[in-house]
């Protein structure tokens, strides 16, 4: 069987990138990560980003490319985490998150980032330095 994909987006903006903090399941709340979703049947993974950031925040959003890695969040889940940039909108913690924040280079260590979201923070700084 197929392993199911998640879709993380390092949503980059200003040169920062966008954290969300967890509000469930228990095991993951108040950690942080790349906001995102399950890529549903018949979805490319840029359109699942899109729709995900759609729900998850308000806001309107397009994939720009994949960051090295792939990592398994349970059984027949594996993230996959793409860069992203805002079109429009301010994002808000409507679905999963309790709370938002852009972060600069230098203060991707400042929050408690979940496992597999903390693997790709390397490559975002880089992305973020060079923007």
């Amino acid at each position: 069987m197929e392993n199911r994909v998640v879709i993380g987006a390092a949503l980059l903006h200003r040169g920062r990138v966008l954290a969300a903090r967890r509000s469930a399941p228990a095991e993951t709340a108040g950690r942080w990560e790349f906001p995102g979703g399950k890529v549903e049947p018949g979805e490319t993974p840029q359109q699942a980003l899109a729709r995900e950031l759609r729900e998850e925040l308000g806001v309107e959003a397009r994939a720009l490319a994949p960051l090295p890695g792939e990592w398994a969040v349970r059984p027949g889940l594996v993230l996959r985490i793409w860069t992203a940039e805002l079109l429009s909108g301010d994002p808000l913690p409507l679905q999963d998150h309790s709370e938002l924040r852009w972060l600069g280079p230098a203060e991707l260590d400042g929050v408690d980032w979940l496992d597999h979201d903390r693997a790709v923070l390397p490559e975002v700084a880089r992305l973020l330095n060079a923007s």
